[in-house]
């Protein structure tokens, strides 16, 4: 947890308090220790960004999930488009 906090600049509180509006869920080692994944990291430092901007911890969250929701939509969309089932993935996605 320390580490993930340096890394994102934050503190392990912060990080707790993402993880409590469900913005993040890392998984947990035998250990009982938080794992981040770097998705989970870029999603703290958006957090963390939108935080020193002036939002609040939860209207931050709610932005993020927001976010990622349309962007799934926009790529589901794009491949409709192109004729493809939603779940498939074209070569240039890979």
């Amino acid at each position: 947890m320390g580490r993930a906090a340096e890394m994102t600049g934050t503190t392990a509180g912060f990080l707790r308090t993402l993880g409590e509006h469900g913005l993040i869920t890392p998984l947990r080692s035998e250990g009982g220790h938080r794992r981040f994944s770097r998705y989970q990291l870029r999603i703290a430092m958006r957090a963390r960004d939108l935080v020193d901007e002036g939002t609040a911890v939860d209207a931050a969250c709610r932005i993020i999930i927001l976010e990622d929701q349309l962007e799934e939509a926009l790529r589901i969309n794009e491949q409709l488009r192109e004729g493809r089932p939603a779940g498939q993935s074209s070569a240039a996605d890979t």
